[in-house]
């Protein structure tokens, strides 16, 4: 099994380098907001911009609101390849270099959908960013008094703080004892029981013990940071941070409240692995670790004696059969002992949801670092799931686009796993416009926006 720490370990320079970027920001990426700022920008909340900032690509895909169906078409697409030193195990680490990505990718999309956007939603990946399903029993005082929204409010506040908590107590451990603060990035109810009765809006009920599940996702303050200010030398306006696996998780599961969908993601990128989760439409919990994509490479790379870009064309060209007869043995031993590490990684992370009686037996994945044959064949044909609890063998798919709830594309250039989860965040923000516009409307409505602010 695979050391924990080994996964983790990253996570203190992590921190450290970008605390240092933060203070690198240049007059050239100065440039970049001033550019944008004096473009024929859209500001009406008719377009929203999803910006994936990937290990390996930063991914931007705008999206037009269709108020009458809520659903979004997306009508601008772009990609732009980051370096190898702008990002560390999915964390910014050199902002003025993300700015530039993000800027060419951004004006690919704008000059594509003719508009230049400005209401964005960002995700945020990485080892330490935390996601739970956090449970929680409150004991009314006054338990023939029927509940009311203030009342739901203060639980989900109570929840939130305990998550808030625990999230940090985890950080403490991963990093040494240094503390770190961290901030609520998203919220979703999972469950609500009233004395032992499942109710899917509590309001109005009358009872004397109130449980909930609730889904949490904190992330450190430096990296929110870090994301806050690519924004604004972008000069967009942040409709929202997600984290990402519950951005993909979004995307599945759409707007169906009592939604029967369970399955366990896996956006596979360029320096993580993000897992989620979904249990009978309810988020039971995200993980992370930092295997990726790169770290294929930098394993071929370091055994062969070739230069990185050798070995990432080495590792595609396994795929493709490009790869000369006289190598494809030593890449393939080379990969097989990546992908060993990657599976145990998994196997680690799947075990720490002991709350569910059984895993989904359905996997659905995504990102670019999915894209290695060797990796799905692995999940297909090996006995790996064996120790987990699995009631029978999973199903492994990758994402498709048309899977996406209300996410629809225009351009015909959003064709494979690889963007689901820019989609996904487009998703967020749809889910976003929705609840911050709800002045009105259904306690369900009210709740949702509770969880948003």
């Amino acid at each position: 099994m695979l050391d924990l720490q080994k996964l983790k370990g990253v996570g203190a320079s992590v921190a450290k380098k970008a605390g240092q970027a933060a203070k690198q920001a240049t007059d050239s990426a100065k440039n970049v907001k001033d550019k944008r700022a004096t473009g024929a920008a859209a500001r009406n909340d008719q377009y929203i911009v999803a910006l994936d900032i990937g290990t390996e690509y930063v991914k931007a895909l705008i999206g037009r609101v269709n108020s009458d169906s809520d659903e979004i078409d997306i009508i601008g697409v772009g990609r732009q390849k980051q370096r190898l030193s702008d990002m560390q195990a999915g964390a910014i680490s050199d902002i003025p270099s993300v700015v530039q990505n993000c800027d060419q990718a951004l004006a690919k999309a704008e000059e594509q959908a003719g508009v230049s956007a400005r209401m964005a939603v960002v995700g945020i990946a990485g080892e330490l960013v935390k996601g739970t399903t956090t449970r929680i029993k409150v004991t009314r005082p006054q338990p023939t008094k029927a509940l009311d929204t203030a009342e739901m409010e203060k639980i989900i506040r109570l929840v939130q703080e305990r998550a808030g908590v625990k999230a940090r107590q985890e950080l403490l451990v991963e990093l040494g004892g240094k503390d770190v603060e961290v901030r609520l990035v998203n919220s979703a109810l999972v469950s609500i029981d009233i004395d032992g009765y499942p109710v899917t809006n509590p309001i109005g009920f009358q009872g004397k013990d109130v449980v909930v599940q609730m889904y949490t996702a904190f992330a450190p303050l430096i990296h929110i940071g870090a994301l806050e200010r690519t924004a604004q030398e972008l000069d967009l306006d942040l409709l929202a941070v997600a984290a990402e696996p519950f951005a993909v998780a979004r995307s599945v599961i759409g707007n169906t409240s009592n939604s029967a969908f369970s399955a366990v993601l896996m956006d596979v990128g360029g320096g993580t692995t993000d897992i989620a989760v979904i249990n009978d439409g309810g988020v039971q919990g995200t993980k992370m670790f930092g295997i990726g994509g790169r770290a294929y490479t930098r394993g071929i790379e370091r055994d062969l004696g070739v230069d990185y870009d050798l070995a990432e064309k080495l590792k595609l060209g396994l795929s493709n059969q490009t790869v000369p007869a006289r190598q494809a043995v030593a890449v393939t031993k080379n990969l097989q002992k990546t992908l060993d590490v990657w599976t145990s990684g998994v196997e680690l992370a799947l075990g720490e949801f002991p709350g569910l009686d059984h895993l989904p037996h359905r996997i659905l994945l995504c990102g670019g670092g999915s894209s290695l044959d060797m990796l799905m064949d692995n999940l297909q044909r090996t006995n790996w799931y064996t120790d987990l609890p699995f009631a029978r063998k999973p199903v492994v798919q990758h994402i498709q686009p048309g899977q996406v709830v209300g996410i629809h594309d225009k351009t015909g250039q959003v064709a494979d796993h690889t963007f689901i989860t820019a989609m996904g965040l487009l998703r967020v923000g749809l889910d976003t416009l929705s609840y911050s516009g709800t002045s009105s409307g259904t306690i369900k409505e009210k709740l949702d926006k509770i969880l948003q602010t």
